[in-house]
């Protein structure tokens, strides 16, 4: 059996688009809730500051993680993210489960 794929994203909304971003983030998580390799795709905002927003994914393995990468929605949830966040992209840290 190959290990899961594990990965957070964070990004930050320019100040006055925090709805627009969530409203964006869970319309693209239901589309990759329903790929066949997702096992998690968690999108929450942060308590103390909701223009924070924290992602928890997890893929079945790595081809099924370079699959969402290929998926159709990915490009222009990725265009339309990166015009309403801070950073130039989402910041991803992979993890290992232990």
């Amino acid at each position: 059996m190959t290990a899961p794929t594990i990965l957070h994203a964070t990004f930050t909304a320019i100040p006055g688009q925090g709805d627009r971003v969530a409203a964006l983030l869970a319309e693209f998580a239901e589309g990759v809730r329903a790929e066949p390799g997702n096992v998690v795709f968690d999108a929450t905002r942060l308590v103390d500051d909701p223009d924070r927003f924290f992602v928890y994914e997890v893929y079945r393995d790595e081809e099924a993680f370079q699959a969402h990468l290929a998926a159709p929605a990915g490009v222009p949830f990725n265009a339309a993210l990166q015009e309403l966040i801070v950073e130039p992209h989402s910041q991803l840290t992979f993890l290992r489960r232990i």
